[in-house]
């Protein structure tokens, strides 16, 4: 899976491929220890010789799942750097890995290359998998009978070699099909969203579709282990509940996400930071709040600038910080008190809109800015409060 972040890594570094760090969740530990209890069963039926030796073999298939989660996240990085995307890191989780990047694709056609780039090594390395099994003998409960005349220690190695392939030939077919589900956050549902994006030239039009696509896939693929073990005439188990619930959940929040960073960015060209400035009243320092209050009262002002002597902008008064002054202390504190340093990054061009806006906010987080002209006249004063209500609304 693909996309782009620009957050903190969370995890072990393992190592850099052509200088792309590599991280593992702690979640890994989890699904290691899930998978190696899981399928030790299977390897101790297909080969009982080797009797506790099982959740060695079975902690080994978990390592090389990961490895072929790692290839697939290669996959998609790779193709991105072809493309002159720069990779910010892979990071392997608890239901797979995840390749960010430092921007996003601005083309449908690359875009869809890179969301398929990751399948289609899993659907490789499975064949693959599959073409060892056929030149190494066969299925690993053949070769008992064959080479039981031979050394035993042979046939087990053997077996054990043959058991770990014929899994991860499963393992990796079922992940390469299951990310070409048409449902963000899938690759398929990445290459879907492209797919509406060429066809209809809007971007932001085409991740919402594909959102709502990927949330109804998500109670379909809830219901699939379910349904599964009714065709096959059994009760549902916990075991087909919960793995329903991981996956489906899993695309469930994904698509989600997804929508709502497209639902807000359609919001975005609306957003101005002289359109959402508040009024401002200039206060000189050492007036008391009460006074600095009723004046802003008189004059419709929602937002207050301490000013010096010659009438410079000094500081912001923080509004959270009034809301919690009592009442009865207002007259006896300054409203300087109360105020944060006008410091450079606080001053806000009138003319920032949509993205841009968002983005200088996010470089100097703050609860007040001081809108200004480009010639330094002060316009008002942006909450960030009232940025993010027009956002989430």
């Amino acid at each position: 899976m693909t996309e782009q972040v620009p957050e903190r890594p969370s995890g072990w570094l393992v190592g850099r491929i052509r200088g792309v760090p590599v991280y593992v969740a702690p979640s890994w530990v989890i699904i290691a220890l899930l998978i190696t209890l899981m399928f030790a069963p299977t390897v101790g039926y297909h080969i009982p010789e080797i009797e506790g030796g099982k959740y060695g073999v079975s902690f080994t298939y978990a390592v090389l799942l990961y490895v072929s989660v790692l290839i697939h996240e290669l996959g998609h990085a790779f193709t991105a750097m072809r493309f002159g995307i720069p990779v910010t890191r892979i990071t392997l989780q608890l239901l797979g890995g995840v390749t960010e990047m430092s921007r996003e694709s601005n083309s449908p056609k690359r875009e869809f290359a890179i969301a398929g780039a990751g399948p289609a090594l899993s659907l490789v390395l499975g064949v693959a998998a599959w073409g060892a099994i056929q030149l190494l003998g066969g299925d690993p409960g053949g070769l008992d009978g064959a080479t039981a005349a031979g050394n035993p220690d042979d046939s087990v190695r053997m077996r054990i070699v043959l058991e770990l392939l014929d899994a991860l030939m499963y393992a990796n077919i079922a992940v390469g099909l299951f990310n070409l589900l048409p449902g963000l956050p899938l690759d398929g549902g990445i290459m879907l969203r492209s797919a509406l994006w060429g066809a209809s030239g809007h971007a932001n039009r085409a991740t919402i579709s594909a959102g709502h696509i990927g949330r109804v896939l998500a109670v379909v693929v809830f219901f699939i282990p379910i349904g599964l073990d009714v065709a096959a005439g059994r009760d549902p188990d916990v075991i087909s509940v919960v793995w329903g619930g991981l996956l489906g959940g899993f695309i469930w929040f994904g698509a989600t996400a997804s929508l709502r960073s497209a639902q807000i960015r359609e919001k975005l060209p609306s957003l101005g930071a002289r359109t959402m400035a508040r009024r401002a009243l200039p206060v000189e320092t050492g007036l008391p709040l009460a006074e600095a209050l009723r004046r802003a009262g008189a004059f419709g002002a929602t937002g207050l600038v301490v000013v010096d002597a010659t009438g410079e902008p000094v500081g912001l008064v923080n509004e959270a910080a009034v809301v919690a002054t009592p009442e009865q202390r207002r007259p006896w504190v300054a409203v300087e008190t109360l105020a944060r340093r006008l410091e450079p990054g606080l001053r806000v061009s009138a003319d920032l809109t949509g993205e841009a806006l968002i983005r200088y906010l996010d470089a100097t987080p703050a609860t007040e800015y001081l809108v200004v002209e480009a010639d330094g006249s002060v316009v008002g004063v942006l909450a960030t409060a009232d940025v993010r209500r027009a956002v989430e609304a």
